[in-house]
Protein backbone atom coordinates (compact mmCIF):
# COMPACT_ATOMS: atom_id res chain seq x y z
CA UNK A 1 0.00 0.00 0.00
CA UNK A 2 1.38 3.66 -0.70
CA UNK A 3 -0.24 6.77 -0.99
CA UNK A 4 -1.05 8.53 -3.90
CA UNK A 5 0.45 12.03 -5.86
CA UNK A 6 -2.12 15.07 -6.10
CA UNK A 7 -1.19 18.53 -8.06
CA UNK A 8 -1.28 21.35 -6.21
CA UNK A 9 -3.02 23.59 -8.93
CA UNK A 10 -3.43 23.27 -12.40
CA UNK A 11 -0.34 24.22 -13.63
CA UNK A 12 1.53 22.90 -10.01
CA UNK A 13 3.64 20.09 -9.37
CA UNK A 14 2.76 16.38 -8.63
CA UNK A 15 3.06 16.05 -4.58
CA UNK A 16 2.20 12.95 -2.35
CA UNK A 17 -1.03 13.02 -0.89
CA UNK A 18 0.70 13.12 2.59
CA UNK A 19 3.85 15.25 3.26
CA UNK A 20 6.62 14.42 5.96
CA UNK A 21 7.80 17.37 7.88
CA UNK A 22 11.40 17.51 9.37
CA UNK A 23 10.77 20.59 11.23
CA UNK A 24 11.82 18.91 14.42
CA UNK A 25 14.31 16.58 12.46
CA UNK A 26 17.06 18.37 14.77
CA UNK A 27 15.89 17.04 17.72
CA UNK A 28 15.39 13.75 16.59
CA UNK A 29 19.32 13.33 16.83
CA UNK A 30 19.62 11.33 13.86
CA UNK A 31 22.76 10.33 11.86
CA UNK A 32 23.15 11.15 8.25
CA UNK A 33 22.77 7.30 7.23
CA UNK A 34 19.72 7.10 9.76
CA UNK A 35 17.86 10.11 8.02
CA UNK A 36 18.63 8.55 4.71
CA UNK A 37 16.85 5.03 5.86
CA UNK A 38 13.87 7.22 6.89
CA UNK A 39 13.62 9.03 3.64
CA UNK A 40 13.54 5.91 1.61
CA UNK A 41 11.00 4.54 4.13
CA UNK A 42 9.05 7.56 3.48
CA UNK A 43 9.69 6.96 -0.53
CA UNK A 44 8.66 3.11 -0.40
CA UNK A 45 5.70 4.66 0.79
CA UNK A 46 4.63 6.95 -1.65
CA UNK A 47 5.60 9.82 0.46
CA UNK A 48 7.95 11.69 -1.91
CA UNK A 49 7.41 15.11 -0.93
CA UNK A 50 9.68 16.53 2.22
CA UNK A 51 8.54 20.22 3.81
CA UNK A 52 11.72 22.21 5.32
CA UNK A 53 12.90 25.71 5.86
CA UNK A 54 15.41 27.97 6.14
CA UNK A 55 14.63 28.60 9.85
CA UNK A 56 14.31 25.25 10.89
CA UNK A 57 16.53 23.77 13.67
CA UNK A 58 17.77 27.25 14.64
CA UNK A 59 19.03 27.07 11.45
CA UNK A 60 20.19 23.40 11.01
CA UNK A 61 18.00 21.29 9.65
CA UNK A 62 18.06 22.11 5.45
CA UNK A 63 22.16 20.83 6.45
CA UNK A 64 21.30 17.71 8.15
CA UNK A 65 18.63 16.66 5.29
CA UNK A 66 21.45 17.59 2.68
CA UNK A 67 23.88 15.31 4.34
CA UNK A 68 21.41 12.71 4.57
CA UNK A 69 21.21 13.35 0.13
CA UNK A 70 24.60 13.50 -0.65
CA UNK A 71 25.25 9.50 1.14
CA UNK A 72 22.95 8.10 -1.94
CA UNK A 73 22.96 9.07 -5.91
CA UNK A 74 19.88 9.50 -7.16
CA UNK A 75 17.82 9.97 -4.36
CA UNK A 76 17.28 13.62 -5.31
CA UNK A 77 15.69 12.72 -8.70
CA UNK A 78 12.99 10.87 -6.30
CA UNK A 79 11.52 13.18 -4.23
CA UNK A 80 10.48 16.75 -4.05
CA UNK A 81 12.04 19.18 -1.53
CA UNK A 82 9.93 22.23 -0.04
CA UNK A 83 11.32 25.12 1.52
CA UNK A 84 10.28 28.21 2.89
CA UNK A 85 12.16 31.61 3.43
CA UNK A 86 11.03 35.65 4.69
CA UNK A 87 11.88 34.65 8.78
CA UNK A 88 14.79 36.28 10.03
CA UNK A 89 15.46 34.76 13.53
CA UNK A 90 17.42 35.90 16.66
CA UNK A 91 19.75 33.32 16.59
CA UNK A 92 23.62 32.26 17.00
CA UNK A 93 23.22 31.19 13.81
CA UNK A 94 22.35 34.61 12.37
CA UNK A 95 24.57 37.19 14.96
CA UNK A 96 23.53 39.86 11.84
CA UNK A 97 19.66 39.73 13.08
CA UNK A 98 18.78 41.80 16.86
CA UNK A 99 15.27 40.76 16.44
CA UNK A 100 12.94 38.29 15.27
CA UNK A 101 11.58 40.12 12.09
CA UNK A 102 10.17 39.35 8.27
CA UNK A 103 12.13 40.00 4.90
CA UNK A 104 10.46 39.41 1.76
CA UNK A 105 13.17 41.79 0.14
CA UNK A 106 14.82 40.66 -3.49
CA UNK A 107 18.06 40.49 -1.43
CA UNK A 108 17.00 38.19 1.20
CA UNK A 109 15.29 35.66 -0.64
CA UNK A 110 17.35 35.37 -3.39
CA UNK A 111 20.40 34.91 -0.45
CA UNK A 112 18.39 32.43 1.36
CA UNK A 113 17.95 30.24 -1.73
CA UNK A 114 21.58 30.12 -2.41
CA UNK A 115 22.23 29.02 1.07
CA UNK A 116 19.51 26.38 1.47
CA UNK A 117 20.55 25.14 -2.08
CA UNK A 118 23.79 24.99 -0.54
CA UNK A 119 22.78 23.21 2.71
CA UNK A 120 20.22 20.52 1.02
CA UNK A 121 22.91 19.74 -1.97
CA UNK A 122 20.95 20.13 -4.47
CA UNK A 123 20.39 22.30 -7.79
CA UNK A 124 17.04 23.15 -7.48
CA UNK A 125 13.99 23.38 -4.84
CA UNK A 126 10.67 21.92 -5.90
CA UNK A 127 8.87 24.75 -4.39
CA UNK A 128 9.70 27.63 -2.21
CA UNK A 129 7.33 29.50 0.02
CA UNK A 130 7.01 32.85 1.35
CA UNK A 131 7.09 31.70 5.76
CA UNK A 132 4.78 34.20 7.00
CA UNK A 133 2.91 37.47 5.51
CA UNK A 134 5.74 40.18 5.39
CA UNK A 135 3.83 43.35 6.43
CA UNK A 136 6.73 45.34 4.64
CA UNK A 137 6.09 43.18 1.64
CA UNK A 138 7.22 45.24 -1.73
CA UNK A 139 4.86 42.62 -3.80
CA UNK A 140 7.02 44.05 -7.30
CA UNK A 141 10.13 43.24 -5.42
CA UNK A 142 9.45 40.44 -4.26
CA UNK A 143 8.34 38.73 -7.72
CA UNK A 144 11.23 40.00 -8.84
CA UNK A 145 12.88 37.42 -6.91
CA UNK A 146 10.72 34.92 -7.61
CA UNK A 147 10.81 36.07 -11.71
CA UNK A 148 14.96 35.50 -11.64
CA UNK A 149 14.91 31.99 -9.24
CA UNK A 150 12.34 30.78 -12.11
CA UNK A 151 14.63 31.93 -15.00
CA UNK A 152 17.93 30.94 -13.76
CA UNK A 153 15.65 27.29 -12.74
CA UNK A 154 16.79 27.27 -9.58
CA UNK A 155 13.24 27.46 -8.09
CA UNK A 156 10.55 25.47 -10.24
CA UNK A 157 7.37 26.57 -7.79
CA UNK A 158 6.01 28.95 -5.96
CA UNK A 159 3.56 29.74 -3.18
CA UNK A 160 3.18 31.33 0.32
CA UNK A 161 2.54 30.30 3.88
CA UNK A 162 -0.29 31.50 6.69
CA UNK A 163 -0.94 34.16 4.01
CA UNK A 164 -5.07 35.66 3.83
CA UNK A 165 -6.77 35.63 0.37
CA UNK A 166 -5.92 39.28 0.29
CA UNK A 167 -2.17 38.70 1.30
CA UNK A 168 -2.13 35.99 -1.49
CA UNK A 169 -3.69 37.96 -4.37
CA UNK A 170 -1.83 40.51 -4.42
CA UNK A 171 1.40 38.90 -4.73
CA UNK A 172 -0.67 36.67 -7.41
CA UNK A 173 -1.36 40.38 -9.21
CA UNK A 174 2.58 40.90 -9.71
CA UNK A 175 3.68 37.35 -11.22
CA UNK A 176 3.42 35.85 -14.71
CA UNK A 177 3.04 32.54 -13.24
CA UNK A 178 0.55 31.13 -11.02
CA UNK A 179 1.32 30.82 -6.62
CA UNK A 180 0.66 26.64 -6.20
CA UNK A 181 -0.40 26.63 -2.86
CA UNK A 182 -0.67 28.12 0.76
CA UNK A 183 0.50 26.11 3.54
CA UNK A 184 -2.17 26.69 6.69
CA UNK A 185 -2.55 25.57 10.09
CA UNK A 186 -5.49 23.43 10.45
CA UNK A 187 -6.80 20.18 11.91
CA UNK A 188 -9.73 19.27 14.22
CA UNK A 189 -8.55 21.52 16.46
CA UNK A 190 -7.83 24.28 14.70
CA UNK A 191 -10.89 25.72 11.98
CA UNK A 192 -9.89 29.32 11.69
CA UNK A 193 -9.07 28.88 8.48
CA UNK A 194 -12.39 27.44 7.30
CA UNK A 195 -14.07 30.44 8.79
CA UNK A 196 -11.66 33.16 7.46
CA UNK A 197 -12.46 32.77 3.85
CA UNK A 198 -8.94 30.77 3.25
CA UNK A 199 -10.09 27.36 2.21
CA UNK A 200 -13.10 28.84 0.10
CA UNK A 201 -10.62 30.88 -1.96
CA UNK A 202 -8.09 27.93 -2.34
CA UNK A 203 -11.24 26.01 -3.43
CA UNK A 204 -12.45 28.65 -5.80
CA UNK A 205 -8.61 28.95 -6.83
CA UNK A 206 -8.49 25.13 -7.51
CA UNK A 207 -5.37 25.23 -5.31
CA UNK A 208 -4.87 22.06 -2.91
CA UNK A 209 -3.55 24.02 0.56
CA UNK A 210 -0.48 22.45 2.07
CA UNK A 211 -1.62 21.80 5.94
CA UNK A 212 1.12 22.73 8.94
CA UNK A 213 0.26 20.60 12.23
CA UNK A 214 -2.63 18.91 11.46
CA UNK A 215 -2.65 16.92 14.99
CA UNK A 216 -2.84 20.58 16.72
CA UNK A 217 1.29 20.38 17.65
CA UNK A 218 0.37 17.07 19.06
CA UNK A 219 -2.46 18.08 21.49
CA UNK A 220 -4.71 16.50 20.37
CA UNK A 221 -3.36 13.32 22.22
CA UNK A 222 -1.55 14.69 25.34
CA UNK A 223 -3.91 18.08 26.48
CA UNK A 224 -6.24 17.60 29.43
CA UNK A 225 -9.37 19.65 28.39
CA UNK A 226 -13.16 19.17 28.13
CA UNK A 227 -12.76 20.51 24.56
CA UNK A 228 -9.95 17.50 23.23
CA UNK A 229 -11.91 15.42 25.38
CA UNK A 230 -14.85 16.14 23.53
CA UNK A 231 -12.74 15.73 20.03
CA UNK A 232 -11.10 12.67 21.23
CA UNK A 233 -14.72 10.81 22.10
CA UNK A 234 -16.03 12.05 18.55
CA UNK A 235 -12.91 10.46 16.97
CA UNK A 236 -12.82 7.09 18.85
CA UNK A 237 -16.37 6.53 17.93
CA UNK A 238 -15.72 7.00 14.54
CA UNK A 239 -12.88 5.18 14.20
CA UNK A 240 -14.74 2.43 15.79
CA UNK A 241 -16.83 1.92 12.14
CA UNK A 242 -13.44 0.63 11.13
CA UNK A 243 -11.20 -1.69 11.25
CA UNK A 244 -8.06 -1.53 13.00
CA UNK A 245 -8.41 2.68 12.71
CA UNK A 246 -7.09 5.06 15.41
CA UNK A 247 -7.53 8.35 16.29
CA UNK A 248 -4.69 9.55 14.20
CA UNK A 249 -5.91 7.77 11.13
CA UNK A 250 -9.09 9.44 11.41
CA UNK A 251 -7.83 13.05 11.75
CA UNK A 252 -6.03 12.66 8.65
CA UNK A 253 -8.92 11.47 7.05
CA UNK A 254 -10.69 14.51 8.25
CA UNK A 255 -8.42 16.64 6.35
CA UNK A 256 -8.09 14.50 3.16
CA UNK A 257 -12.02 14.44 3.10
CA UNK A 258 -12.45 17.96 2.42
CA UNK A 259 -12.66 18.72 -1.23
CA UNK A 260 -10.34 21.53 -1.11
CA UNK A 261 -7.96 18.39 -1.51
CA UNK A 262 -5.69 19.19 1.89
CA UNK A 263 -2.27 18.24 1.95
CA UNK A 264 -1.37 17.16 5.59
CA UNK A 265 2.64 17.57 6.96
CA UNK A 266 3.53 14.69 8.69
CA UNK A 267 6.26 16.01 11.67
CA UNK A 268 7.15 12.41 12.58
CA UNK A 269 10.44 10.53 12.70
CA UNK A 270 8.17 7.75 14.26
CA UNK A 271 8.39 4.76 11.24
CA UNK A 272 5.12 3.50 12.79
CA UNK A 273 3.00 6.23 12.66
CA UNK A 274 4.50 7.80 9.08
CA UNK A 275 2.96 3.55 7.85
CA UNK A 276 0.02 3.82 9.65
CA UNK A 277 -0.81 7.88 8.21
CA UNK A 278 -1.15 6.55 4.86
CA UNK A 279 -4.54 4.76 6.00
CA UNK A 280 -6.49 7.98 5.99
CA UNK A 281 -6.86 8.00 2.48
CA UNK A 282 -8.47 5.08 3.05
CA UNK A 283 -11.37 6.06 5.41
CA UNK A 284 -14.43 7.58 3.42
CA UNK A 285 -16.16 9.75 5.99
CA UNK A 286 -19.73 10.28 5.46
CA UNK A 287 -20.95 14.07 5.78
CA UNK A 288 -22.34 13.32 8.96
CA UNK A 289 -19.06 12.23 10.55
CA UNK A 290 -17.44 14.80 9.00
CA UNK A 291 -19.76 17.30 10.70
CA UNK A 292 -19.83 14.75 14.30
CA UNK A 293 -15.72 16.10 14.32
CA UNK A 294 -16.76 19.85 13.68
CA UNK A 295 -19.38 20.02 16.17
CA UNK A 296 -17.67 18.33 19.33
CA UNK A 297 -14.74 20.54 17.92
CA UNK A 298 -16.86 23.70 18.03
CA UNK A 299 -18.75 22.71 21.08
CA UNK A 300 -22.02 22.69 19.70
CA UNK A 301 -24.81 22.60 16.90
CA UNK A 302 -24.31 23.99 13.54
CA UNK A 303 -26.51 27.13 13.03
Amino acid sequence: MAISKISLSQTGPSFSRIVHGVWRLREWNYTAQELLRLINYCVDLGITTFDNADIYGNYTCEQLFGNALILESGIRNKIQIVTKCGIRLKSENRPENNIKYYDTGKTHILRSVENSLTMMNTDYIDLLLIHRPDFLMNADETAEAFNLLKKEGKVLHFGVSNFLPHQFDLLQSRLDFPLVTNQIEVSVANLEMFENGVVDHMQKLRIAPMVWSPFAGGRLFTENSERMDRIRTAMHDIAAEFENTSIDVIALAWLLNHPVNFIPILGTGNLDRIKNSIRAEEIILTPEQWYMIWIASKGGDVP
